[in-house]
């Protein structure tokens, strides 16, 4: 197979790539959903071609209720991405929102009869808290944070691994609104031996050899101010497809620990020993710069942790023909695992020169960044685009693939093709 210098497509590529577009007609039913036979556009364009023929094949366009149309990777559970257009603002619209669950008995939990549990072998006592109490006799708090499944990207790597072959969009940047865990545990009390918190949300499974989805988080995080129960999205109570009536935030972690429909914490005295935590979301050891969960380390892996660097663009598509004499327009967004995005590069000459974005208004250090810079047009001819973010810690995308045979982590820069006529 020919090969193309930095991710330029050639025809073969651009052939798969509209292929991909033209697969999303098929008509499903679904729940009280609905399926639309209509184009992928952008998101197909950013990437999409290099997932595999029969995850496009199966794509479309699918509207769960409630929700726009997102793009479909499975019905049961139900796991559904953000389509490109809806990044192209910071904040990512509830309706729009990504929707990933890992098991399919997921309850239609009403605000009146939810319940957090807190409790466990280092707490004093067990408590349990209602969402009303939660409201009225606790502090709300609001962050803006990124939530990124922790396999988004997937679908891009080569090799193809196994699991939800995800494109760009298993991600979503909102304002969040709801109390501290720290202050809930803090009226259960904790022992000295204290050591995790284990999380679990009312999700189950349908198949009795399936293990519960349970997660656990170093005692440290769960204490952090940051770390919050919310019941709100953007200002409105959180939608069921997204883990309401309440779910943990775990800012600059991946999405992961952001237990949907949270009814329980207990505090242990031991590493949790559960398949999601010793098996399952695990990166090779010391491959990437994330935080360490030092009571889960087993050789010769980790769990994953914390985002990495990444940035998206969302204005041009490979494949998009931009007229001579006009700039090409690179916008789009950056985030990190929290110490916040310092710079977004572009090249345009496979990575010889570099020039600085604009960076947009900062939200948070845990929240999307957008970036802007016009590229002027003088010839005509193949151009290929490059972005990169750079945290304020230092941190860059990558070059090349950092490979981990679960598919984490894809943060390598974006490399889109334009040709200017």
């Amino acid at each position: 197979m020919k090969k193309y210098p930095m991710g330029t497509l050639g025809s073969e590529s651009r052939r798969r790539l509209l292929a991909g577009v033209a697969g999303v007609g098929a008509l499903v039913a679904f729940g009280t959903g609905r399926a639309l036979a209509a184009p992928l556009g952008g998101s197909a364009a950013l990437g999409l071609a290099e997932i595999p023929d029969g995850t496009l094949a199966e794509q479309l366009l699918y509207a769960l209720p409630g929700k726009v149309p997102l793009i479909k990777k499975s019905f049961r559970p139900p796991n559904f991405e953000t389509p490109i257009q809806y990044f192209r603002t910071p904040i990512t619209r509830n309706d729009a929102f990504f929707v990933r669950w890992h098991l399919a008995g997921i309850p239609e939990l009403k605000a009146q009869d939810y319940a957090l549990t807190v409790g466990g072998e280092s707490a004093d006592r067990e408590v349990k808290f209602t969402l009303d109490q939660m409201k009225k006799d606790f502090k709300a708090v609001e962050i803006t944070a990124v939530c990124q499944c922790s396999g988004n990207r997937r679908g891009l790597f080569q090799p193809h691994v196994a699991g939800v072959e995800w494109g760009v969009g298993a991600m979503g940047n909102a304002v969040w609104r709801g109390v501290r865990l720290r202050d809930l545990l803090a009226q259960a009390g904790l022992k000295g031996n204290a050591l995790e918190v284990v999380l679990n949300g009312a999700e189950t499974p349908v198949i009795d050899k399936t293990p519960d989805f349970v997660k656990s988080l170093p005692l440290d995080v769960a204490l952090d101010e940051n770390t919050i129960v919310a019941y709100e999205m953007n200002g409105k109570p959180l939608p069921h497809w997204n883990g309401g009536p309440a779910r943990l935030i775990v800012p600059g972690w991946t999405g992961t620990y952001w237990t949907k429909q949270f009814v329980s914490a207990k505090v242990v005295s031991k590493p949790e020993g559960n398949f999601w935590m010793s098996t399952a979301y695990r990166v090779p050891r010391d491959k990437y710069k994330m935080r360490h969960f030092t009571s889960q380390f087993g050789h010769p892996n980790e769990p994953i942790t914390t985002m990495v660097v990444n940035s998206l663009v969302t204005s041009i598509q490979s494949g998009q023909r931009i007229a001579r004499g006009k700039p090409i327009p690179v916008k789009g967004i950056a985030w990190d695992s929290g110490a916040g995005i310092d710079r977004v590069e572009v090249s345009t000459d496979y990575g010889a020169s570099w020039h600085k974005a604009k960076l947009g208004k900062d939200l948070g250090r845990f929240s999307f960044r957008e970036f802007a810079l016009e590229l002027p047009t003088h010839d005509s001819g193949a151009v290929l685009v490059m972005a990169r973010a750079t945290s304020k810690s230092g941190e860059t995308q990558t070059e090349q693939l950092v490979f981990n045979p679960a598919g984490y982590h894809h943060n390598v820069m974006q490399r889109i093709y334009v040709e200017v006529v």
